[in-house]
């Protein structure tokens, strides 16, 4: 490709109205999170926004290039969902995306709505979902398949988000696949990380993972 695709969207990449759809989206969906968040300000999780938030940035400073043009990074979201729970994993994700657009140039600033959709909401969402739902039959496991599956969807949406507009060479025939199947494969490393990740703080630290000791493991993804 002679235009990259990777999961922090360039300017340029996407239609305005693909781009202006995204924003609505990342803006309801962080609203969302800010109104809940309020009611979990005395919640022990809470002083760990900004700890999770500054560990993912720094781990998502490493880039792998894949085949086709594109990059991969851990991105981290599964796992501030699962460590902080929906609504301030998505703050925490906002954080971090915002940051790396307006003081490193990681993504564009028209294109930051749909960087905040895939990363911050998508990947924290899906992740979160699938660790609730799956961490009754192996916690380890469903770490795993949390990392693995939030990032691939994460990829998909910015597949479909980049194959819509006519800004990009390319269409959903192209950019999906390519994305998808890429972070499908990486996705591995991003599950394996993210179970290691929180295997280690849910041993040292068991007060702090969400949902222990809770015999409720209902399914809390509408913010």
């Amino acid at each position: 490709m002679t235009r990259q695709i990777r999961m922090h969207i360039p300017d340029g990449f996407l239609d305005p109205w693909v781009a202006g759809l995204l924003w609505l989206g990342s803006g309801v969906a962080i609203g969302l999170a800010v109104r809940r968040a309020r009611d979990e300000l005395g919640d022990e999780r809470t002083p760990l926004l900004g700890v999770v938030a500054a560990g993912i940035f720094a781990a998502q400073m490493l880039n792998w290039p894949i085949p086709g043009g594109t990059s991969a990074h851990f991105v981290g979201g599964a796992f501030a969902g699962m460590l902080l729970g929906p609504s301030l994993g998505v703050l925490a994700m906002t954080a971090v995306v915002t940051i790396q657009a307006l003081v490193f140039g990681d993504g564009g600033i028209i294109a930051l709505g749909g960087n905040l959709f895939a990363m911050a909401v998508v990947d924290v969402l899906v992740g979160y979902a699938l660790f609730r739902a799956l961490r009754g039959v192996h916690e380890t496991g469903a770490a795993f398949v949390a990392g693995w599956g939030a990032i691939t969807a994460a990829a998909l949406a910015v597949g479909v988000g980049v194959g819509l507009s006519s800004a990009f060479s390319y269409e959903l025939s192209v950019t999906v696949p390519i994305m998808v199947v890429g972070h499908a494969l990486l996705g591995l490393v991003e599950g394996a990380i993210t179970a290691a990740v929180y295997g280690y703080v849910a041993n040292a630290r068991p007060d702090l993972v969400l949902g222990r000791g809770d015999d409720s493991l209902s399914l809390e993804v509408g913010l």
